[in-house]
This record gives C-alpha cells, sequence and structure tokens, in this order.
C-alpha cells in the first residue's frame, strides 16, 4: 500500500469510487485550488482503496486545526490497515503544518468509527449536537449569469 496526496483533478475522480456521489471537475479543481483542502489517497495494486480528506481551518485566537472531514475504504480492502494508515497520514500531516490538533465528528452509534480513532490517539471530547442548514447546491458545471 502506498499513501499519496491528490494533486491533480484526474486523481481524484480516479478515486470517486470512495465518495458518497461520483466526483465533478469543477468541484474536483475548486477543492484543489482552496487552501488547507487536502485528500489523501491509499492505493493498493495501483488502485484507491482508500481515501481521507482534511480541512485545515485557522482562527485568530486559536490558530490551526486540522478536520478530519471525511474518511473511506472501499469494501474489498477493508480490515487491512488502511483507514488506520490513513488517519495516521492525515494526523502526520496535521503536525506538520503546525496544527495544535485534529477533529473528526462522529455518529455515536458508529463502533467502528469510533474504534478507528481511539486506536489512532483520539479521545472524546464530550458528546454534542451537529446542528446543518440545509441549502441547494449551486451546479458548479453550470454556466453563471453573466458568463
Amino acid at each position: 500500500m502506498e499513501i499519496r496526496r491528490a494533486t491533480t483533478v484526474t486523481e481524484l475522480i480516479a478515486a470517486q469510487q470512495l465518495y458518497d456521489a461520483p466526483a465533478r471537475p469543477a468541484w474536483a479543481e475548486r477543492f484543489l485550488a482552496a487552501p488547507g483542502h487536502l485528500m489523501l489517497i491509499a492505493y493498493a495494486d495501483g488502485t484507491p482503496a482508500g481515501m481521507i480528506s482534511g480541512i485545515e481551518m485557522l482562527h485568530p485566537d486559536k490558530g490551526s486545526e486540522m478536520c478530519l472531514y471525511e474518511l473511506s475504504v472501499a469494501a474489498p480492502y477493508r480490515r487491512r490497515g488502511i483507514a488506520r494508515a490513513l488517519t495516521n497520514a492525515l494526523a502526520t500531516e496535521a503536525r506538520a503544518r503546525g496544527c495544535y490538533d485534529m477533529w473528526v465528528g462522529v455518529d455515536t452509534d458508529n463502533a467502528p468509527a469510533l474504534a478507528l480513532y481511539r486506536a489512532t490517539g483520539a479521545e472524546d471530547d464530550g458528546e454534542f449536537a451537529m446542528l446543518t442548514w440545509h441549502f441547494t447546491p449551486v451546479d458548479a458545471d453550470a454556466p453563471r449569469d453573466g458568463a
């Protein structure tokens, strides 16, 4: 297994079977261009077997922290240590960027994810409620007014 940072739209699209929905080239370009956004892809046998995405966030009074945004391992590659390796690789990247911590939101009934994150050094920070505002997404591939 090899873990590499995705740096091209082609790499992001090649790993789209690991996402919740198909990748869109325009969104992949925005992702790569956005400061602090990164995706690490684990390759097994030359195939994208897993991915982890992170977002480095900066605040004037706190400094920099890393949010583990999403983690996925393809079914045929699960239970081989790929998720642990990806989580550790993101933590290494966060430390290299000078982040003071890394955090992830996890459903309290997601036992496998909780076990993984605890095994890689994460500690419970207490229960919290996650509230979401839902908006109609803008289609990044559609022409915009004045374009």
